[in-house]
């Protein structure tokens, strides 16, 4: 598994020095500590629960929400999609004050790098800071593939990198030794990185035939293998090039899609639509997706600390937070309205950078 966070405070600061000494024995420590701990508190296991102060912000009110990501504008009659909060089993997440955020962030750079999930936390992230400031001076600015709002009297930049691989993808051909873009990632204070979705596509929105490992190249090899050889490229650029006394890594786990019912054991229903209600409790009835275990696998083995965001039982549990058909055309049971659960995201982001 990779780097998760517990409780009690005690265990997190025993957690932060060793960080703060970067050994390699950062990820075992984690384990142990996961392992002898008999008050511990797994912030990404819990479970969904109404609340009315939330959502964190009006959509209306937020200029940066893409069209399809708008629910409430595209249509969606239902809102109690937008008042569950995540509960842990045995402890609370911090609730979001995105002024806080910003000043404990002054003068740094958060940087999103991965595929529309990504983009998807990013423009959370950008509507809740707005939430918290909106009278905030800003700039945003696109440069390439980077996209910046930055805060003007913070120094703050949050940027969003398109880069659903992290490898290359040359001529048709995914480089599974080559990263892609890397050079973006230096002078960062917080890299939150992303890829798995677009490893799963096939037939017209493939955009890749064959792979290449140094100078072999080859048509056919497990999508799963090629992913884990992708990562392990990804990981070892961070052990290489990361100081984690000055940058903060995360990597952002797996988020579920809902387009099949027997899933979450409503055999009868086709996908997402009309679903208005997460699943009860804190069990997913269906299987994690085959990522997961290699995501786990790949940042176990990294010797530089990468934080895993463990997103996949929270997204399991909300069948019902897609825009379905309140997209602005088609079905999308893959990304989440906004507001949403991605602020959740968010709130363990910053809960996390909180407490190390």
């Amino acid at each position: 598994m990779g780097l998760r966070l517990y409780f009690p405070l005690g265990q997190l600061l025993a957690l932060l020095l060793l960080f703060l000494l970067s050994t390699p024995s950062l990820l075992i420590a984690a384990e142990q500590l996961e392992k002898s701990s008999n008050n511990r508190c797994d912030i990404f296991e819990g479970s969904w629960v109404f609340d009315n102060s939330y959502p964190l912000y009006d959509a209306s009110q937020c200029p940066f929400i893409d069209s399809a990501l708008n629910c409430q504008n595209n249509g969606r009659p239902d809102t109690l999609y937008l008042h569950y909060k995540w509960k842990p089993i045995g402890c609370d997440i911090s609730r979001f004050d995105g002024e806080e955020f910003l000043e404990r962030n002054r003068g740094k750079k958060v940087m999103f790098v991965g595929d529309s999930l990504s983009n998807n936390q990013w423009q959370s992230l950008w509507c809740m800071l707005h939430a918290a400031v909106p009278n905030a001076n800003y700039t945003l600015a696109s440069r390439g593939r980077i996209t910046t709002l930055f805060f003007l009297e913070y120094g703050v930049s949050v940027m969003f990198l398109k880069n659903g691989f992290l490898v290359s993808l040359e001529n048709r051909t995914l480089r599974l030794d080559t990263l892609s873009g890397s050079e973006e990632w230096k002078g960062v204070d917080v890299l939150i990185f992303n890829s798995y979705h677009w490893w799963l596509h096939t037939g017209r929105l493939r955009t890749w035939d064959s792979y290449q490992i140094g100078n072999q190249t080859q048509k056919d090899m497990d999508v799963m293998e090629a992913y884990k050889i992708a990562l392990t490229t990804w990981a070892n650029w961070v052990d290489s090039n990361i100081d984690p006394i000055k940058t903060r890594v995360f990597f952002q786990g797996i988020s579920t899609v809902h387009y099949h019912g027997a899933e979450w054991n409503e055999p009868g229903v086709q996908d997402c639509r009309g679903q208005t209600k997460p699943v009860e409790g804190s069990n997913y009835p269906g299987t994690k997706p085959p990522g997961d275990e290699v995501v786990k696998s790949v940042l176990s083995n990294m010797k530089k600390p990468a934080i895993l965001l463990d997103i996949v039982l929270l997204t399991q549990l909300r069948k019902d937070g897609h825009p379905s058909i309140y997209a602005g055309g088609g079905l999308d049971c893959s990304h989440w309205c906004l507001a949403g659960v991605p602020d959740t995201w968010n709130q363990l982001l910053y809960t996390i950078l909180l407490q190390t």
